[in-house]
C-alpha cells in the first residue's frame, strides 16, 4: 500500500512516511494510490467484530506487516481504545420511528475525535520510539481536535504538541480540555480569529520544508491520514449494524449515513468506504457555515466573508480542506486538476466547479444546511419523543430525520459526534437539562496554562512568527 498527494506531486510513500506528514510537499493531502475493495463475504465475516477488532481489520488494508506487525497493530488498537466509558466504545441509540444515532464519543474528550486520535498518537509513539526519535505536532482546532490531540499525546516522551484555538469561538469544556493541560510536552495557544484564520499561518508553517525537517513537525488534523484511515472503521460498524447486511440476500442492502460537517474529514471517510463497495448514501449536513451545501447545490465553492459563530462551533468553519480528498476520487485521481483548483481557492478563497462536476458530486453527496433556531427546534423535539439529548453538533444531523422523511426500505443512521456535555449552553438554550459527568465538573478546579496570539495589523505573519519561535524553543529545549 503507497501514497500519492491529491495535487500529483508525490507518489509511493509509505504508511510511516504519511503519518509523519502534515500536507505533502506539494500543498496537497495524502490518499492511498488505489482502494482496497470489500468483497460482500468479507463483509459478512466482519458482522461479527467489536468496534475494536474492525478497526484493526481496517487499518491492516493500509499498514502493511513490515511496518507494525498484525500482533502489535492489534496491541496498538487495543490500548487506544481502552480507556472509552463505553466497554463497546462505540454505541447505537435506537429511538422512535427509524431514528438510529451512533455514538461516537465516549472517549476522554467527549468527541468523535478521541476514536482516531488515541489510534493514531499510539501509531506515532511506536515508530518515534523504535528509531528513538521525537515530532513536533501542529494542531490548529475548531474545538474539538485540539483536546483529544493533548489528551492523546500528554506525557509522551517522543512527542510535543502545540494546539492553537479560536479564543471565544469554543465553549468552556472544549477550551479546559486543552488549557488545563500542564505537561511538559502541551503548548497551548489562543488565537484572536476563527479556526479558518489559524489553519494559514499553519499552512505557511508546513510549507517551509526546512522547519518541518529540523523540527520533525507533522499534524494530527484530519489532514493527516491515518484520522481519516480510523474514521473509516465508523462507517463500516454502521453499516454492519444497522443496513441488514447480515439478514438480505443477494445484493448488499443501502445504508444512509447523514453526518454533521464542518472539515469534511468524515465524508472524505464514507466516500472513501463508497469506494471501498459499501452502497452508502451520503448526507452531508451543515450549520450557518455553508460551503459544502453550496457547492453540491450550486457548485459555489467559496468562502463566506466570516465564519459565523453557531450554537455548533466545532463545525464553524468555512474551509473544509478534506473536501481536497473529496474532489481527487471525484476526478478519477487527476492530481493537475486538484491542483489548478485548490490553488485557486487558497489564493481567492472561491472557485466555481464546472456543472458536470457538481452534477457528479451531487450524485455522492446530498446536503442541507441548519439554523440555530433548527438546531434547537431538534434539541427539543428529540427530548419530547424520546427523552434522549443531542448535542447541537449532532442535531445538525438529526434535524434532517425530521425533516427529509426517507423510504421504509433504506435503513438510515445519524452520526453523533459529541456528547452534550460539552455544549450546556446549548442544551439550556433548548430548554432541556443535562447531568454534567464527574470529570467535567473537575475540569473547574483545575489551574491553567496558554499563551494568546493577539489580532495584529499583520496577524497572520506575526502568528506564523510566534509558532515558529515555539517550535525551535521547544526543539532547543529537547536538547539541553
Amino acid at each position: 500500500m503507497q501514497f500519492c498527494s491529491t495535487r500529483g506531486g508525490v507518489h509511493g510513500w509509505d504508511f510511516q512516511q504519511v503519518l509523519f506528514s502534515g500536507f505533502a510537499p506539494d500543498g496537497g493531502m495524502f490518499m492511498p494510490e488505489s482502494v482496497p475493495v470489500l468483497s460482500p463475504e468479507t463483509l459478512r465475516s466482519w458482522g461479527g467484530l467489536s468496534y475494536t477488532d474492525l478497526v484493526v481489520e481496517v487499518a491492516s488494508l493500509f499498514i502493511p506487516p513490515h511496518l507494525i506487525p498484525r500482533e502489535d497493530l492489534e496491541g496498538l488498537v487495543n490500548e487506544a481504545l481502552s480507556g472509552f466509558s463505553v466497554p463497546e466504545v462505540v454505541t447505537v441509540a435506537r429511538l422512535k420511528d427509524g431514528l438510529s444515532v451512533l455514538e461516537l464519543f465516549h472517549g476522554e474528550t467527549l468527541a468523535f475525535k478521541d476514536l482516531a486520535m488515541t489510534c493514531t498518537v499510539r501509531f506515532l509513539n511506536y515508530f518515534l520510539q523504535k528509531q528513538n526519535r521525537r515530532a513536533t505536532v501542529i494542531v490548529g482546532t475548531s474545538g474539538d481536535t485540539g483536546g483529544s490531540a493533548i489528551q492523546s499525546a500528554k506525557g509522551l516522551r517522543g512527542l510535543d504538541v502545540l494546539v492553537v484555538f479560536p479564543r471565544g469561538r469554543i465553549t468552556p469544556v472544549q477550551e479546559k480540555h486543552m488549557i488545563t493541560c500542564l505537561e511538559d510536552n502541551v503548548h497551548v495557544f489562543a488565537a484572536d480569529g476563527s479556526s479558518d484564520d489559524i489553519d494559514q499561518p499553519l499552512r505557511r508553517l508546513f510549507a517551509d520544508q526546512d522547519l518541518v525537517r529540523a523540527h520533525g513537525l507533522m499534524s494530527l488534523n484530519s489532514v493527516n491520514w491515518s484520522r481519516v484511515m480510523v474514521q473509516l472503521a465508523h462507517f463500516i460498524y454502521a453499516y454492519l449494524q444497522l443496513s441488514g447486511v447480515q439478514q438480505a440476500e443477494g445484493d448488499l442492502p443501502e445504508l444512509e449515513v447523514v453526518v454533521p460537517t464542518g472539515g469534511a474529514g468524515n465524508i472524505a471517510a464514507g466516500y472513501i468506504v463508497k469506494q471501498m463497495g459499501l452502497p452508502l448514501k451520503l448526507v452531508a449536513m451543515v450549520n450557518s457555515n455553508d460551503i459544502v451545501h453550496r457547492t453540491v447545490t450550486k457548485g459555489d465553492f467559496s468562502m463566506a466573508d466570516n465564519v459565523k459563530q453557531t450554537l455548533a462551533p466545532a463545525i464553524d468553519i468555512q474551509d473544509p480542506y478534506n473536501m481536497e480528498r473529496v474532489f481527487w476520487l471525484l476526478l478519477g485521481r487527476d492530481g493537475a486538476s486538484v491542483k489548478k483548483m485548490m490553488e485557486e481557492f487558497q489564493q481567492s478563497h472561491k472557485h466555481s466547479l464546472p456543472e458536470n462536476h457538481r452534477k457528479l458530486l451531487s450524485q455522492v453527496l446530498s446536503t442541507g444546511s441548519v439554523s440555530d433556531e433548527g438546531i434547537l427546534e431538534t434539541m427539543r423535539r428529540c427530548w419530547e419523543e424520546n427523552q434522549y439529548v443531542l448535542c447541537p453538533h449532532s442535531a445538525v444531523a438529526v434535524w434532517h430525520h425530521y425533516h427529509c422523511p426517507h423510504k421504509p426500505t433504506i435503513n438510515r443512521c445519524y452520526i453523533a459526534t459529541a456528547s452534550p456535555a460539552k455544549f450546556q449552553a446549548a442544551v439550556q438554550r433548548a430548554g432541556l437539562t443535562f447531568d454534567l459527568p464527574e470529570a467535567v465538573l473537575a475540569l473547574d478546579e483545575l489551574p491553567t496554562r496558554y499563551q494568546n496570539l493577539e489580532r495584529s495589523t499583520d496577524w497572520c505573519k506575526d502568528w506564523e512568527e510566534s509558532l515558529r519561535q515555539k517550535i525551535q524553543s521547544v526543539s532547543s529545549s529537547r536538547k539541553n
